[in-house]
């Protein structure tokens, strides 16, 4: 077999060769035709150059047929057939600057559709439109929701507070979370639920009939992690007192409480501060604004919403109200304390 002979390159084009080499940010197939053309102008032989560079020896040749006709510029990747690019960089550039501002009135979001009218003097079709935004990740439909927290001094202080009760309650005393789940819906599918079976999860039909709502009032225990609940027909002040009244001739008279409210309007009313005044054994903490986390309560309405309300079936405000309280009954024959790691302290910064 005939050896070719050593492939003429320039010093220039060397260097600039060598640099692609060197070069981490340069992609691979351009690097792999370098070294075809570095190995082709040191005598290398097709077979070597394949073996080194793992490409076919057709592609060497290849390479080095396109290299010495048209220098570096033989290299580059020749353009792919079929229809060319209609809409450039600007217009990609449009179509970002539409979905990041705000939408025209009476609209309070952007579709694709809607982004494509506000540029059909650039012919954009909403397809076109739909694959740029995903590309880019960009979701005009999503949004997600925050809040400012008031960062002052009263946020610590009171956050300090309740998580002392926490973590050191007081001699002599009960600490209760006390809150409402309100509107709880009684409701239930106008068919049977079918049960999951294997590889088909439980079916349920999608239209159901509302049957009213129920409002739980509950205090839980935070050294034994129990639960008193209430079917409380009104969220106001004197339902909530009522509530209280329940609580102190629950608990024994010797003991003081101290309860973790948030800012709910029947915790902060007139009526029930008057209350409270008067029944001096009864110590409010205050969650901070916006901090209802702190309030240890959440948790079992939580436990409450995943293994009862989510997925229960209830054929009647009563049942429902029926089912939340013996779930309550269940829940505190093993109840224990949450562990509370939160020392109301703000971090340091590492």
């Amino acid at each position: 077999m005939a050896t070719l002979p050593p492939l003429a390159v320039s010093d220039d084009d060397r260097r600039v060769l060598q640099g692609w080499v060197r070069a981490h940010t340069t992609e691979q197939r351009r690097v792999q035709r370098a070294r075809v053309v570095l190995l082709a102008a040191d005598g290398a032989t097709n077979r070597t150059i394949a073996a080194t560079t793992g490409l076919s020896q057709q592609a060497v040749g290849r390479w080095r047929a396109r290299y010495a006709a048209d220098g570096l510029d033989g290299l580059r990747d020749k353009p792919r057939p079929g229809r060319p690019r209609v809409h450039g960089p600007e217009q990609r550039l449009r179509i970002v600057a539409t979905a990041t501002s705000a939408p025209p009135q009476p609209d309070s979001q952007w579709t694709h559709q809607s982004i494509a009218e506000h540029l059909a003097d650039s012919g954009m079709s909403a397809s076109y439109v739909g694959r740029t935004l995903k590309r880019l990740d960009l979701k005009v439909h999503k949004v997600v929701g925050w809040l400012n927290r008031r960062d002052t001094p009263e946020f610590w202080e009171r956050a300090a507070d309740i998580c002392g009760l926490y973590l050191n309650p007081p001699v002599n005393a009960l600490v209760l979370s006390v809150d409402e789940k309100t509107a709880i819906a009684a409701r239930n599918p106008k068919h049977p639920t079918r049960p999951a079976a294997p590889r088909r999860p439980a079916r349920r039909e999608f239209e159901y009939v509302r049957h009213g709502t129920a409002c739980l009032m509950a205090a839980l225990d935070v050294a034994s992690g129990q639960v008193l609940g209430t079917d409380a027909a009104r969220n106001d002040a004197a339902t909530f007192i009522e509530f209280l009244a329940q609580i102190d001739a629950a608990v024994a008279p010797e003991l003081d409480i101290h309860l973790v409210l948030d800012n709910g309007s029947s915790h902060v009313a007139k009526a029930t501060t008057t209350w409270l005044a008067d029944h001096p054994r009864f110590h409010p903490h205050y969650t901070p604004p916006h901090a209802s986390w702190l309030n240890q309560i959440e948790l079992f309405f939580s436990i409450l919403t995943r293994r009862l309300l989510r997925r229960g079936e209830f054929t009647s405000r009563d049942d429902l109200v029926a089912k939340i309280m013996g779930f309550i009954t269940d829940y505190d024959a093993t109840a224990g304390p949450f562990k509370w790691t939160y020392d109301g302290k703000p971090r340091q910064a590492a």
